[in-house]
Protein backbone atom coordinates (compact mmCIF):
# COMPACT_ATOMS: atom_id res chain seq x y z
CA UNK A 1 0.00 0.00 0.00
CA UNK A 2 1.11 2.98 -0.81
CA UNK A 3 1.78 5.98 2.02
CA UNK A 4 -1.52 7.87 1.51
CA UNK A 5 -3.69 4.37 2.19
CA UNK A 6 -1.65 3.26 4.95
CA UNK A 7 -2.87 7.13 5.98
CA UNK A 8 -6.18 6.08 5.41
CA UNK A 9 -6.25 3.13 6.94
CA UNK A 10 -4.46 4.46 10.30
CA UNK A 11 -6.91 7.04 10.55
CA UNK A 12 -9.94 4.49 10.01
CA UNK A 13 -7.93 2.79 13.06
CA UNK A 14 -7.72 5.26 15.57
CA UNK A 15 -11.24 6.74 15.07
CA UNK A 16 -12.48 3.16 16.14
CA UNK A 17 -9.77 2.03 18.43
CA UNK A 18 -9.72 5.16 20.36
CA UNK A 19 -12.29 8.26 20.40
CA UNK A 20 -10.45 9.96 22.97
CA UNK A 21 -7.00 10.07 21.26
CA UNK A 22 -8.37 10.58 17.56
CA UNK A 23 -10.04 13.53 19.12
CA UNK A 24 -6.41 15.03 20.41
CA UNK A 25 -5.03 13.98 17.04
CA UNK A 26 -6.75 16.50 15.55
CA UNK A 27 -4.90 19.41 16.93
CA UNK A 28 -1.46 18.57 15.86
CA UNK A 29 -0.12 19.66 12.39
CA UNK A 30 -1.20 17.54 9.32
CA UNK A 31 2.41 15.65 8.57
CA UNK A 32 2.62 14.91 12.76
CA UNK A 33 -0.99 14.25 13.06
CA UNK A 34 -0.42 11.36 10.12
CA UNK A 35 2.64 9.81 11.69
CA UNK A 36 0.90 9.41 15.30
CA UNK A 37 -2.09 7.31 13.49
CA UNK A 38 0.42 5.80 11.83
CA UNK A 39 2.10 4.82 15.10
CA UNK A 40 -1.46 4.19 16.44
CA UNK A 41 -2.31 1.34 14.36
CA UNK A 42 1.04 -0.58 14.31
CA UNK A 43 0.35 -0.25 18.77
CA UNK A 44 -3.66 -1.20 18.19
CA UNK A 45 -2.76 -4.09 15.27
CA UNK A 46 -0.18 -5.44 18.01
CA UNK A 47 -2.02 -5.41 20.86
CA UNK A 48 -5.48 -6.86 19.64
CA UNK A 49 -3.03 -9.83 18.40
CA UNK A 50 -1.44 -10.17 21.62
CA UNK A 51 -4.60 -10.52 23.26
CA UNK A 52 -6.98 -12.42 20.25
CA UNK A 53 -8.95 -9.37 20.05
CA UNK A 54 -10.51 -6.93 18.21
CA UNK A 55 -9.92 -2.82 18.96
CA UNK A 56 -9.58 -3.73 22.55
CA UNK A 57 -12.65 -5.01 22.88
CA UNK A 58 -13.02 -8.48 24.85
CA UNK A 59 -10.04 -10.79 25.39
CA UNK A 60 -10.05 -13.93 23.29
CA UNK A 61 -8.87 -17.19 23.98
CA UNK A 62 -5.25 -16.97 25.47
CA UNK A 63 -4.10 -20.55 23.61
CA UNK A 64 -1.46 -19.72 21.42
CA UNK A 65 0.00 -16.31 23.33
CA UNK A 66 3.43 -17.46 22.52
CA UNK A 67 2.65 -18.27 19.33
CA UNK A 68 0.94 -14.44 18.32
CA UNK A 69 3.71 -13.00 20.22
CA UNK A 70 6.45 -14.49 17.58
CA UNK A 71 4.01 -13.29 14.81
CA UNK A 72 3.88 -9.49 16.81
CA UNK A 73 7.68 -9.62 16.14
CA UNK A 74 8.35 -11.14 12.96
CA UNK A 75 5.82 -8.64 11.41
CA UNK A 76 7.35 -5.67 13.50
CA UNK A 77 11.20 -6.46 12.37
CA UNK A 78 9.78 -7.00 8.52
CA UNK A 79 8.58 -3.58 9.04
CA UNK A 80 11.37 -1.87 10.40
CA UNK A 81 13.24 -2.70 8.09
CA UNK A 82 11.36 -1.90 4.92
CA UNK A 83 9.52 -5.08 3.97
CA UNK A 84 6.00 -5.23 2.96
CA UNK A 85 4.46 -7.12 5.83
CA UNK A 86 0.58 -7.85 4.10
CA UNK A 87 -0.73 -5.95 7.07
CA UNK A 88 -1.16 -2.48 6.91
CA UNK A 89 -1.18 -1.88 10.39
CA UNK A 90 2.06 -3.30 10.85
CA UNK A 91 3.50 -1.61 7.12
CA UNK A 92 2.46 2.14 8.76
CA UNK A 93 5.07 1.11 11.40
CA UNK A 94 7.66 0.73 8.86
CA UNK A 95 6.95 4.67 7.05
CA UNK A 96 6.64 6.36 10.89
CA UNK A 97 9.68 4.52 11.79
CA UNK A 98 11.57 5.59 8.53
CA UNK A 99 10.65 8.98 8.68
CA UNK A 100 11.22 9.51 12.20
CA UNK A 101 14.04 7.10 13.28
CA UNK A 102 12.15 4.86 15.41
CA UNK A 103 14.35 2.19 16.59
CA UNK A 104 13.76 -1.40 16.65
CA UNK A 105 14.65 -0.99 20.60
CA UNK A 106 11.93 1.03 20.77
CA UNK A 107 9.35 -1.67 19.46
CA UNK A 108 10.96 -4.17 21.69
CA UNK A 109 10.17 -2.29 24.90
CA UNK A 110 6.89 -1.85 23.59
CA UNK A 111 6.81 -5.51 22.29
CA UNK A 112 7.99 -6.89 25.87
CA UNK A 113 4.98 -5.52 27.82
CA UNK A 114 3.01 -8.10 25.69
CA UNK A 115 5.53 -11.13 26.65
CA UNK A 116 4.57 -10.20 30.23
CA UNK A 117 1.18 -10.83 29.83
CA UNK A 118 1.26 -13.78 27.86
CA UNK A 119 3.87 -15.36 30.47
CA UNK A 120 0.67 -14.68 32.42
CA UNK A 121 2.78 -12.33 34.92
CA UNK A 122 1.78 -10.73 37.90
CA UNK A 123 3.67 -7.44 39.97
CA UNK A 124 5.20 -8.37 43.59
CA UNK A 125 5.90 -4.86 43.56
CA UNK A 126 5.06 -1.39 42.57
CA UNK A 127 8.26 -1.29 41.16
CA UNK A 128 7.09 -4.29 38.99
CA UNK A 129 3.93 -2.35 38.10
CA UNK A 130 5.99 0.60 36.82
CA UNK A 131 8.14 -1.47 34.94
CA UNK A 132 4.72 -3.15 33.18
CA UNK A 133 3.29 0.32 32.82
CA UNK A 134 6.38 1.41 31.02
CA UNK A 135 6.51 -1.04 28.41
CA UNK A 136 2.77 -0.79 27.34
CA UNK A 137 2.21 2.46 28.19
CA UNK A 138 5.51 4.70 28.86
CA UNK A 139 7.44 3.28 25.71
CA UNK A 140 5.00 4.24 23.58
CA UNK A 141 5.06 7.52 24.86
CA UNK A 142 9.03 7.60 24.41
CA UNK A 143 7.49 6.61 20.54
CA UNK A 144 5.42 9.60 20.67
CA UNK A 145 7.81 11.86 21.52
CA UNK A 146 10.28 10.73 19.01
CA UNK A 147 7.27 11.34 16.32
CA UNK A 148 6.87 14.79 17.56
CA UNK A 149 10.77 15.63 16.79
CA UNK A 150 12.12 15.55 20.31
CA UNK A 151 15.67 14.52 19.77
CA UNK A 152 17.24 10.97 20.81
CA UNK A 153 19.52 13.09 23.51
CA UNK A 154 16.95 15.16 25.11
CA UNK A 155 16.60 12.90 27.98
CA UNK A 156 14.38 14.92 30.63
CA UNK A 157 11.75 15.70 27.92
CA UNK A 158 11.59 11.83 26.95
CA UNK A 159 11.38 11.10 30.19
CA UNK A 160 8.03 13.61 30.73
CA UNK A 161 6.84 11.55 27.59
CA UNK A 162 7.30 8.16 29.56
CA UNK A 163 5.87 9.91 32.22
CA UNK A 164 2.51 10.25 30.75
CA UNK A 165 2.05 7.09 29.92
CA UNK A 166 2.50 5.48 33.14
CA UNK A 167 0.10 8.18 34.32
CA UNK A 168 -2.37 6.66 31.80
CA UNK A 169 -1.80 2.87 32.15
CA UNK A 170 -2.19 3.20 35.93
CA UNK A 171 -5.20 5.33 35.61
CA UNK A 172 -6.33 2.14 33.32
CA UNK A 173 -5.36 -0.09 35.89
CA UNK A 174 -7.39 1.29 38.69
CA UNK A 175 -10.24 1.65 36.11
CA UNK A 176 -10.22 -1.97 34.83
CA UNK A 177 -9.99 -4.03 37.78
CA UNK A 178 -13.21 -5.61 37.63
CA UNK A 179 -12.33 -6.09 34.23
CA UNK A 180 -9.27 -7.31 34.43
CA UNK A 181 -9.88 -9.97 37.23
CA UNK A 182 -12.77 -11.31 35.24
CA UNK A 183 -10.52 -11.90 32.48
CA UNK A 184 -7.99 -13.60 35.17
CA UNK A 185 -5.68 -11.00 35.46
CA UNK A 186 -4.87 -8.77 38.37
CA UNK A 187 -1.84 -5.76 38.18
CA UNK A 188 -2.57 -4.80 41.71
CA UNK A 189 0.93 -5.31 43.08
CA UNK A 190 1.00 -9.07 45.56
CA UNK A 191 2.88 -7.45 48.22
CA UNK A 192 -0.31 -4.81 48.36
CA UNK A 193 -2.52 -7.55 48.75
CA UNK A 194 -0.90 -9.68 51.11
CA UNK A 195 -0.53 -6.30 53.40
CA UNK A 196 -3.94 -6.05 53.14
CA UNK A 197 -5.01 -10.00 53.82
CA UNK A 198 -6.46 -10.31 50.47
CA UNK A 199 -6.46 -13.48 48.09
CA UNK A 200 -6.18 -12.42 44.47
CA UNK A 201 -9.24 -14.56 43.75
CA UNK A 202 -11.55 -13.03 46.05
CA UNK A 203 -10.17 -9.58 45.20
CA UNK A 204 -13.74 -8.25 44.22
CA UNK A 205 -15.78 -9.79 47.12
CA UNK A 206 -18.09 -6.77 48.55
CA UNK A 207 -15.89 -7.70 51.93
CA UNK A 208 -12.67 -6.50 50.43
CA UNK A 209 -14.33 -3.24 48.93
CA UNK A 210 -12.91 -0.48 51.47
CA UNK A 211 -9.10 -2.21 51.07
CA UNK A 212 -9.39 -2.45 46.99
CA UNK A 213 -10.46 1.26 47.15
CA UNK A 214 -7.44 1.99 49.18
CA UNK A 215 -5.17 0.38 46.65
CA UNK A 216 -6.87 2.09 43.73
CA UNK A 217 -6.47 5.61 45.40
CA UNK A 218 -3.12 5.05 45.89
CA UNK A 219 -2.91 4.34 42.01
CA UNK A 220 -4.44 7.46 41.27
CA UNK A 221 -2.58 9.50 43.24
CA UNK A 222 0.71 7.77 41.50
CA UNK A 223 -0.96 8.63 38.21
CA UNK A 224 -1.21 12.24 39.03
CA UNK A 225 2.10 12.72 40.27
CA UNK A 226 3.33 11.24 36.67
CA UNK A 227 0.49 13.78 34.58
CA UNK A 228 1.89 16.62 36.48
CA UNK A 229 5.28 15.42 35.80
CA UNK A 230 4.61 14.96 31.50
CA UNK A 231 2.87 18.81 31.79
CA UNK A 232 6.31 19.95 32.20
CA UNK A 233 7.75 18.20 29.35
CA UNK A 234 4.50 19.40 27.20
CA UNK A 235 5.17 22.80 28.12
CA UNK A 236 8.61 22.00 25.87
CA UNK A 237 7.03 21.27 22.63
CA UNK A 238 5.27 23.17 19.79
CA UNK A 239 2.23 24.93 19.89
CA UNK A 240 -0.35 22.33 18.70
CA UNK A 241 1.67 19.74 20.15
CA UNK A 242 1.41 21.37 23.30
CA UNK A 243 -1.97 21.49 22.89
CA UNK A 244 -2.96 18.09 21.68
CA UNK A 245 -0.42 16.36 24.64
CA UNK A 246 -2.22 18.95 27.23
CA UNK A 247 -5.63 17.52 25.77
CA UNK A 248 -4.46 14.06 26.28
CA UNK A 249 -3.74 14.89 29.59
CA UNK A 250 -6.83 16.01 30.84
CA UNK A 251 -9.09 13.12 29.19
CA UNK A 252 -7.25 10.29 30.45
CA UNK A 253 -6.27 12.02 33.59
CA UNK A 254 -9.94 12.60 34.16
CA UNK A 255 -10.30 8.91 34.30
CA UNK A 256 -8.38 8.53 37.43
CA UNK A 257 -9.79 10.85 39.11
CA UNK A 258 -13.34 9.87 38.13
CA UNK A 259 -11.89 6.36 39.74
CA UNK A 260 -10.78 8.10 42.74
CA UNK A 261 -13.93 10.10 43.44
CA UNK A 262 -16.07 7.15 43.00
CA UNK A 263 -14.85 4.82 45.50
CA UNK A 264 -16.66 1.56 46.28
CA UNK A 265 -18.88 2.48 42.90
CA UNK A 266 -16.05 2.57 40.56
CA UNK A 267 -16.66 -0.51 38.68
CA UNK A 268 -20.50 -0.61 38.65
CA UNK A 269 -20.16 0.33 34.70
CA UNK A 270 -16.57 1.55 32.83
CA UNK A 271 -15.65 5.13 33.61
CA UNK A 272 -14.94 7.53 30.85
CA UNK A 273 -15.64 10.50 29.38
CA UNK A 274 -18.64 11.87 27.43
CA UNK A 275 -18.16 14.06 24.47
CA UNK A 276 -19.12 17.60 26.22
CA UNK A 277 -16.48 16.53 29.12
CA UNK A 278 -13.69 15.66 26.16
CA UNK A 279 -14.33 19.07 24.49
CA UNK A 280 -13.74 20.94 27.90
CA UNK A 281 -10.63 19.26 27.99
CA UNK A 282 -9.67 20.26 24.41
CA UNK A 283 -10.72 24.17 24.74
CA UNK A 284 -8.93 23.95 28.40
CA UNK A 285 -5.69 23.00 26.50
CA UNK A 286 -6.00 25.64 24.33
CA UNK A 287 -5.53 27.85 26.92
CA UNK A 288 -3.26 25.84 28.86
CA UNK A 289 -1.29 25.79 25.54
CA UNK A 290 -0.66 29.31 25.82
CA UNK A 291 0.43 30.29 29.33
CA UNK A 292 4.34 29.70 30.33
CA UNK A 293 4.82 26.76 32.76
CA UNK A 294 7.46 26.10 34.31
CA UNK A 295 10.40 24.16 32.29
CA UNK A 296 11.70 22.32 35.26
CA UNK A 297 10.64 20.37 38.18
CA UNK A 298 10.97 16.98 39.74
CA UNK A 299 9.79 13.86 38.11
CA UNK A 300 8.26 11.37 39.84
CA UNK A 301 11.07 8.19 40.27
CA UNK A 302 10.99 5.49 39.14
CA UNK A 303 10.98 6.83 35.58
CA UNK A 304 12.36 5.86 32.49
CA UNK A 305 15.78 5.63 33.02
CA UNK A 306 15.53 3.92 35.96
CA UNK A 307 12.83 1.75 34.68
CA UNK A 308 14.93 0.86 31.87
CA UNK A 309 18.02 0.11 33.27
CA UNK A 310 15.68 -2.40 35.37
CA UNK A 311 14.39 -4.15 32.39
CA UNK A 312 17.80 -4.10 31.26
CA UNK A 313 20.09 -5.85 33.68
Amino acid sequence: MERAALVAHARETIAKGSKSFAAASHLFDPLTRERVWLLYAWCRAADDLADAQELGGTLGDQAGAAERLARIRDLTAQALVGQATGKPSFDCLGVVARECGLSAEMAEDVIAGFALDAADWRPATEEDLLRYCYHVAGAVGVMMAAVMGVPAGDEDTLDRACDLGLAFQLANVARDVAEDHAAGRCYLPAEWLADAGIAEAALMEPRHRAALVAMVSRLCARAGEYEASARIGAARLAPRQRWAVLSAAGIYGAIGRKVALAGGRAWDRRIGTSAAQKLGFVLKAGWQSLVPASAAGPSPRPSRRDLTAAVRR
